[in-house]
């Protein structure tokens, strides 16, 4: 039997949820020095290399559970899938940090939306940008609430799972249950079909779909079948009162610390759970590759089990059904999915505009790729040598590799529960600094893009710092009211949302920073091309146009993989095809706008602007 965490495990996610709080009230100090929209909003412009460097990544709890399933489920092919990553700091920072760091600062923006306005001096443009920012981060919202509330839960002494799966609460179907949903839906006739299931238990939502439609195979209305399912679902779903319990912990101590500190709360938990986080892994990898006799011998084993797929590509696949994880195809889109995602990502431009100077960019480029190389490519090697030591996880379960993984490792060493709780405690921080960083965004955007901007001008810092709280508590309490009934496909959302987010404004943000010929007709066009691209591939792989392509996600919110690349290609070449043509057919910015920002201005010496 696998070791589970105790009540260790809880105390060590307690004193993380008290050193967050604390870091809240520390950031609170600072941000009472300046102003309280540059303090609030910015942290004061005052990110240092380490600060920006480890707070720069976009690690969630997808970084420790999802990707290690990801790596244990396909092997090695993971390296190429996750290497783009190790070079988005010397592309995004390297491209575009030190220019928007340069235009924030003789702007004085300090929402990226700011940036847009006065690069193009258009509010309709700034105003396009908050609420797309807007649109993409609520999905985030959504899905990062459901991932804290789910670490939460996992850490309760008795939860029996480790596995941060959507669908690891039972459902339990009874025959009252059939009989309102045969009353609902006027269908006596259904009876019958539907009694097998009274009694039992299904593990996870997939199982109790499966049953269902077996059991409606003679019913042929489609529409009725699928009201029936989900009716049948709904009925037999579980109040899970350990999930509520987290999701309230979560959001109660989330937007706290936020409220407390704003930006730089959510900058400095960031880092605190950065260090952890690589701290762990370290520690995980040494004893890893001992227990497994070096990462050779663990590789050996693997493909002596598994065949060579495991460690070439196109991975290898665990299902048997001859579904490549990563053709060659994918392969290259993926470099365009981490690079320009972590480029044109709102809360990172945001971050970069928040560094204390150029030089502090540059160190940060080179601390960043560094973090990223000791971060994921251990984490490849530890999956292969579980692999060589917890060789048959059940299906459904490769994304408690990890934990179960740090469980096995240190359960001969003293205070092993307290180390478990530490293991889980990684990815809530992560999850916490993520959700922190979007309220900071989504207050910015509604208090100081939409409001100060749009309906009252001369709203106070008073106002504007009560205004914020508000948000925050309304984003927090409409998140809580979202998973209460939590959508499927969560991690699908987070990449629809991320890639999406790029296609939007990646490209615009490259005409803010090098191409004074560039328009506000055109950045807008720009932006909402690389939106609708994005929007129309998914709505039709949503709706099954075209078929399964026999690669990428078998069902749910998935693409549609036009010419068998991901749709982020296409959504950058029709943002940046719109950006170009458009600019060109309309006038060229008035010069007394983009000279400030592409000319150098003379200044008069010290002497010469001093009264005599």
């Amino acid at each position: 039997m696998d070791p589970r965490p105790g009540i260790g495990a809880l105390l060590a996610l307690l004193v993380f949820v008290l050193a967050s709080i604390y870091i809240g009230i520390l950031a609170n100090r600072a941000v009472s020095k300046g102003s309280f929209l540059k303090g609030f909003f910015l942290g004061n412009r005052g990110l240092g290399a380490w600060t920006l460097a480890l707070t720069a990544t976009v690690q969630s709890g997808g970084t420790f559970m999802g990707f290690p399933s990801l790596a244990y489920s396909h092997g090695w092919v993971l390296a190429l899938w996750i290497a783009g990553y190790m070079v988005v700091p010397i592309t995004g920072f390297g491209v575009l940090a030190k220019r928007m760091a340069q235009i924030s600062r003789k702007t004085g923006a300090i929402t990226v939306p700011d940036l847009f306005r006065s690069r193009f001096d258009s509010p309709r443009l700034g105003l396009i940008a908050s609420l797309l920012i807007l649109f993409y981060m609520s999905f985030m919202m959504v899905a990062q609430f459901k991932a804290g509330a789910i670490v939460m839960k996992l850490s309760w002494p008795g939860s029996g799972t480790l596995s941060l799966s959507e669908d690891f609460t039972s459902f339990k179907v009874t025959d009252e249950h059939i009989q309102d949903v045969i009353q609902d839906n006027e269908s006596s006739d259904i009876a019958v079909d539907l009694a097998p299931l009274a009694g039992n238990d299904y593990s996870s939502r997939e199982d109790l779909e499966a049953a269902i439609e077996a059991a409606l195979t003679d019913v042929g209305d489609e529409t009725k079948r699928a009201k029936i399912k989900s009716d049948l679902i709904t009925a037999s779903s579980p109040l899970d009162y350990a999930f509520l319990f987290g999701l309230a912990i979560f959001t109660v101590t989330v937007v706290g610390y936020t409220m407390l500190g704003g930006f730089l709360a959510a900058v400095w938990t960031d880092l605190f759970q950065s260090i952890m986080m690589f701290l762990g892994v370290v520690f995980l990898l040494i004893l890893s590759l001992n227990a497994a006799g070096g990462l050779e011998a663990a590789n050996r084993e693997a493909v002596e089990r598994f065949g060579v797929e495991i460690a070439t590509g196109p991975g290898f696949d665990p299902t048997g059904a001859g579904r490549p994880y990563l053709p060659i195809s994918l392969a290259f889109s993926m470099f365009f999915i981490w690079v320009f995602a972590g480029m044109g990502s709102p809360a990172s431009v945001v971050r970069v505009m928040a560094s204390e100077n150029t030089d502090v960019i540059r160190r940060s480029i080179y601390l960043l790729s560094l973090y990223n190389a000791c971060i994921y490519i251990p984490l490849i090697m530890i999956c292969m040598c579980g692999r060589a030591l917890l060789p048959a996880l059940p299906a459904g379960q490769s994304d408690e590799i990890i934990p179960l993984m740090a469980l096995h490792m240190t359960k001969d060493l003293p205070v092993s529960s307290f180390l478990a709780g530490l293991i889980l405690a990684a990815p809530f921080g992560a999850v916490m600094a993520t959700v922190s960083s979007y309220l900071v965004v989504i207050a910015s955007g509604l208090v100081r893009d939409v409001y100060q901007r749009f309906i009252n001008p001369q709203a106070t810092q008073q106002e504007m710092k009560r205004l914020s709280y508000f948000v925050m508590m309304l984003v927090g309490a409409i998140a809580v009211i979202a998973n209460l009934e939590p959508p499927p496909y969560l991690q699908a959302i987070v990449v629809f949302s991320g890639s999406s987010a790029a296609a939007t404004f990646c490209i615009p943000s490259l005409m803010v920073a090098f191409w004074r010929r560039a328009t506000k007709q055109g950045a807008m066009a720009s932006m909402l091309c690389g939106t609708a691209a994005m929007l129309i591939l998914y709505v039709l792989g949503f709706n099954e146009v075209g078929g399964d392509p026999g690669f990428g996600p078998a069902k749910g919110l998935r693409p549609y993989y036009l010419g068998n690349l991901d749709p982020i290609i296409w959504g950058l070449s029709a943002s940046l095809i719109a950006g170009v043509v458009v600019s060109l057919m309309t006038p060229p910015p008035p010069d007394h706008v983009v000279s400030p920002l592409f000319d150098a201005q003379s200044q008069l010496p010290a002497d010469a602007a001093s009264p005599s």
